[in-house]
């Protein structure tokens, strides 16, 4: 990254979205990747904001990612936009990930934080990896199961940004989550029930341990975060996808017989 924005350019730009961000599950964290995790949100995140500040035109909204790691692990404690920051790596990427849009909210920018859940889509994301082992008969729960999976669908999230970028009361941190979360065990058995597939056999860890290192399998598969859109729900935010189930069967292509 250069480290320079063309600000002539956004000058009278009503709103900014900024999701950039290595991909945090794609490789093993080395203290190098575990680096780049972090700088290549926060670095990007702190130019920006900066250099709308400096606007003569400022927008009037910034919506820039965070994710629902913020948390760290919750266990089945539901939490809102107003619960502490959690501890392990993933909650420091992201608290410093929303302080570095601070420039941006002190020039009276409003600025939403969209903690972020799993992002179901069928090309990209986490989903297409998950559903492989499912096609073979190999899906199963991960560890206890009893952890909870944050999630909410593709079509959802865009909806959330364009929602909150139109909702003046909304700024700080939101909850991109879909209303009904579930736990792993429950994400597992819907996903077989989807692709009419068995969920018998819990996933081996040993063998995505090998290959991603513990960290990384604890902190993405492992850990959950109960998290409750209250924000969303409170500004009347209407779901595409609210229920599981069906958001599976509409983004997999899978309508119910």
């Amino acid at each position: 990254m250069a480290g320079t924005i063309d600000g002539e350019g956004l000058e009278g730009v009503a709103a900014v979205v900024h999701l950039a961000g290595a991909g945090i599950g794609a490789k093993r964290w080395s203290a190098e990747r575990k680096r780049l995790i972090l700088e290549s949100r926060t670095r990007g995140t702190s130019l920006l904001a900066g250099a709308l500040a400096g606007l003569d035109r400022k927008p009037r909204v910034l919506v820039s990612a965070s994710g629902i790691d913020y948390y760290g692990d919750t266990g089945d404690q539901p939490v809102t936009e107003d619960a502490s920051q959690g501890a392990g790596f993933l909650a420091q990427v992201c608290g410093a990930w929303e302080a570095a849009t601070a420039a941006a909210t002190e020039a009276g920018i409003r600025v939403v934080n969209m903690r972020s859940g799993m992002v179901l889509a069928r090309h990209g994301g986490a989903l297409p990896r998950l559903v492989l082992p499912f096609r073979l008969g190999l899906g199963g729960r991960i560890a206890s199961g009893r952890q909870y999976t944050p999630w909410i669908t593709l079509d959802d999230e865009v909806g959330a940004i364009v929602h909150a970028i139109d909702t003046e009361q909304l700024a700080g941190p939101v909850n991109f989550v879909a209303p009904n979360q579930v736990t792993n065990n429950e994400f597992t058995k819907t996903l077989g029930t989807v692709l009419r597939r068995p969920t018998v056999l819990p996933t081996p860890l040993l063998p995505l341990k090998m290959r991603y290192g513990a960290e990384l399998v604890q902190h993405l598969l492992v850990d959950g975060q109960r998290a409750i859109p209250a924000k969303l729900e409170s500004t009347a935010f209407r779901y595409e996808h609210p229920v599981l189930e069906g958001a599976l069967r509409s983004v997999l292509g899978r309508p119910a017989r």
